[in-house]
């Protein structure tokens, strides 16, 4: 079915105009941005499809490759997605410029889109100023975290270049389990002992899954 033959009403520009963007669903709204279809291909019909094999949550992180697998998808439209979310995580960005941690669910909201592969751990430090505002954030290492890999001078060589007053460890599990394991306690002793010595404060080390995290601070293990 053409998207023509839907009737007038029952149309995504047409529901949008008359109920607002809300009234729509994922597949609908993401139809108004890619505008048009193909040959055999309504463009509702091919967002249907692509949202069936990819929910909506894991359609940022397909590639141009993985998004022009489904029929109706070619380089332009699969482009255009991925600028969609592109837009959206750098608005996420601006939105915590300069937020103020005050706990360690404001640490889980400002990474959200900022650990490039989820599938590798990451650890990265949070410079903060003398108010627990971010300053900037920097990927330190990428793989497993072990305390033969991660050495305090690495760590707080960024944090004295950026004059920080504090700071904060975060890396992520893929596998989503929070829980830390005897490495990541050892190296947040070894850190915490470091920055004690330097005057740079270990606020927390906080370890991220997909929708929960763990805090050694609010664990009292920050000793």
């Amino acid at each position: 079915m053409r998207i023509h033959d839907i009737d007038p009403e029952n149309r995504p520009r047409e529901r949008f105009l008359h109920s607002g963007p809300a009234s729509l669903s994922p597949a609908e709204l993401l139809a108004l941005i890619l505008r048009s279809g193909t040959r055999g291909h309504n463009i509702v019909d091919t967002c249907n499809e692509l949202l069936a094999c990819h929910p909506l949550e894991r359609l940022a992180g397909l590639s141009l490759k993985e998004l022009q697998k489904i029929p109706g998808i070619g380089e332009a439209k699969a482009m255009q997605i991925s600028a969609l979310f592109e837009i959206h995580n750098r608005l996420h960005y601006t939105r915590n410029a300069n937020l103020k941690v005050q706990s360690a669910r404001d640490v889980f909201e400002y990474m959200k889109g900022r650990i490039p592969d989820g599938s590798k751990e990451h650890l990265c430090i949070l410079f903060l100023d003398a108010k627990n505002r971010i300053m900037r954030h920097e990927i330190v290492s990428v793989g497993t975290l072990t305390a033969s890999l991660i050495h305090p001078r690495e760590i707080f060589k960024a944090a004295i270049r950026e004059s920080a007053y504090a700071v904060i460890l975060v890396h992520n599990h893929p596998s989503g389990d929070v829980q830390p394991s005897n490495a990541d306690k050892q190296v947040t002793t070894i850190l915490k002992q470091a920055g004690t010595l330097l005057q740079i404060d270990l606020l927390d080390h906080v370890i991220i899954g997909a929708d929960d995290w763990f805090s050694f601070r609010d664990h009292s293990m920050l000793s």
